[in-house]
């Protein structure tokens, strides 16, 4: 898959924009390939997930990929306290952000009927406080 997933990328940085890959799960193994091919970033980060161990990814990775979520949405964001979701999103700042970057977002591209509401805005509103602070 690596050189059809190349001309991806190729053709977007042709197109002078940023170019990121969306693959669910334990996915440690090709981050070394996505970076030689050019992958700006990487979608989601499933902390849950073998391998995905967020102070791992950064100082493996971190000034070569941005990585894109980390909030987990298996069972932090549906069973969570706002406190909770509040306390994860400042450490998923602090051990991700160093390096090459890291876009706050849940673990998965979904936001469910099941998140809270309380939760999903606890989510946004402390990355952004927090975020804007420089952690």
């Amino acid at each position: 898959m690596k050189p059809y997933l190349k001309r991806f990328v190729d053709l977007g940085k042709s197109a002078g924009l940023k170019t990121m890959l969306h693959s669910c799960g334990g996915v440690r193994e090709i981050i070394p390939d996505l970076i030689e091919i050019g992958m700006d970033a990487l979608n989601p980060v499933q902390v849950r997930a073998k391998g995905m161990e967020p102070a791992g990814l950064t100082r493996d990775f971190g000034d070569r990929i941005c990585f894109h979520g980390g909030i987990d949405h298996q069972h932090l964001l549906p069973f969570g306290t706002p406190d909770e979701v509040r306390a994860e999103v400042r450490r998923m700042i602090d051990v991700m952000a160093p390096g090459g970057g890291y876009c706050l977002a849940p673990s998965h591209d979904l936001m469910l009927a099941e998140f809270p509401t309380d939760n999903i805005l606890a989510m946004y509103d402390e990355g952004y406080t927090y975020g804007s602070i420089g952690g």
